[in-house]
C-alpha cells in the first residue's frame, strides 16, 4: 500500500482518492438477479420438460408383457382320399396335398395352392402323377376318392425324376403333417 504523505504534492492529484477497506455487507433487498440467468430460459424450459418426461416413463410402469399365440399344433395323422379333401384351402382350412403318400401342409403357398392358385387342382388331392408329368389338368387326379391309390404306372423315367424333384423340394419346404392311405387301410370309424 503507498502511503499519499509521502509522495509529493504534485503526484498527489494523478493517485486516485484513497479509499477505506470495509468488509462487504449483505443485504438481501438489493440481491437481484441479472436478466441473463433468468429461471425461464429456454434451456431451462427444456431440461425442465425431460426431467418430467423422465419421471412420467420412471413412475407409469411398464406394460403387461404377453407372448403372441403360436400356431395350433400339428398331428401327424393318416388320411385317405376323401378325409383330405376338405383340406383344399377354401373357409379358411390349411391346405394340403399329398406327394406319393407323404401328405404336406403347404399353407404358406396358399397363394400357388389354394384356391385361384395355378395349382389349386392339387389342393386336398394326390398330386404325384400331376407334378410328375408336369400338368395341371383334371385328368391327373384320381377320380374314385373311394378306390385304391394312384400306383403310377405308366410313368417314365423322366416322369420320375420329376417327381423325385417335387417331392424333394416339398420336403425342404413344406411340414409332413401325414400319410396318405387308401379308403380300405384308413381309419376305421367308431360306431
Amino acid at each position: 500500500m503507498i502511503v499519499q504523505s509521502s509522495i509529493s504534492p504534485r503526484l498527489r492529484p494523478l493517485l486516485p482518492p484513497r479509499r477505506e477497506l470495509h468488509p462487504p455487507t449483505f443485504s438481501p433487498s438489493k440481491l437481484t438477479v441479472p436478466h441473463s440467468a433468468s429461471i425461464v430460459s429456454p434451456i431451462n424450459l427444456i431440461l425442465f420438460s425431460l426431467l418430467i418426461l423422465l419421471a412420467y416413463f420412471r413412475l407409469r410402469g411398464s406394460p403387461t408383457q404377453s407372448l403372441p399365440k403360436g400356431p395350433e399344433p400339428i398331428v401327424f395323422r393318416t388320411f385317405t382320399p376323401p378325409t383330405l379333401k376338405p383340406y383344399n384351402g377354401e373357409f379358411n382350412m390349411p391346405v394340403y396335398l399329398a406327394v406319393r403318400g407323404k401328405v404336406f401342409d403347404v399353407t404358406p403357398g396358399r397363394n400357388f395352392y389354394g384356391p385361384g392358385g395355378p395349382y389349386e387342382n392339387f389342393a386336398g388331392r394326390d398330386a404325384s402323377r400331376g407334378l410328375a408329368c408336369g400338368s395341371f389338368d383334371e385328368d391327373m387326379l384320381t377320380k374314385d376318392l373311394n378306390g385304391p391309390l394312384d400306383n403310377l404306372n405308366g410313368l417314365g423315367d423322366a416322369e420320375m425324376e420329376a417327381l423325385q424333384g417335387w417331392e424333394e423340394r416339398f420336403n425342404e419346404k413344406y411340414l409332413i403333417v401325414g400319410k396318405l392311405v387308401p379308403v380300405a387301410e384308413g381309419p376305421k370309424k367308431e360306431s
